[in-house]
């Protein structure tokens, strides 16, 4: 074993999923995650993509990400609009409450600790 890895989707099968029917805002989203790593104490990494939809979301974990393809918007309740395309890069806090739009495809990578 080595103590690095990369992030290499090829041969890992993805988990489909959606949001829950009462978060559901708008849309029909689909997700696929590959989970690459659960790492001791409660750090998991991999790549998550979602088809366009709308979905209240609320964090009790914390999650750097990067976004790699497609148009995303978060909105903090009661903030401002962030727009995430290729490139840009977010972590979302504990207690982080809003919602997420994918306006196009969107994939990401992420390192969530719990």
């Amino acid at each position: 074993m080595t103590n690095y890895m990369r992030f290499d989707l090829e041969g890992v099968v993805p988990e489909e999923g959606a949001p829950a029917p009462d978060r559901l805002i708008a849309g029909a989203p689909q997700f696929l995650t590959w989970n690459l790593e659960e790492a001791p104490g409660g750090i998991f990494t991999g790549v998550w993509q979602a088809t366009p939809g709308k979905w209240r979301i609320s964090y009790d974990e914390w999650e750097y990400f990067h976004i790699l393809e497609g148009h995303s918007i978060v909105t903090e309740d009661g903030g401002t609009p962030i727009h995430l395309k290729a490139g840009d890069r977010l972590i979302l806090r504990p207690g982080f409450n809003g919602t997420w739009e994918v306006v196009e495809t969107t994939r990401k990578d992420y390192v969530i600790r719990l």
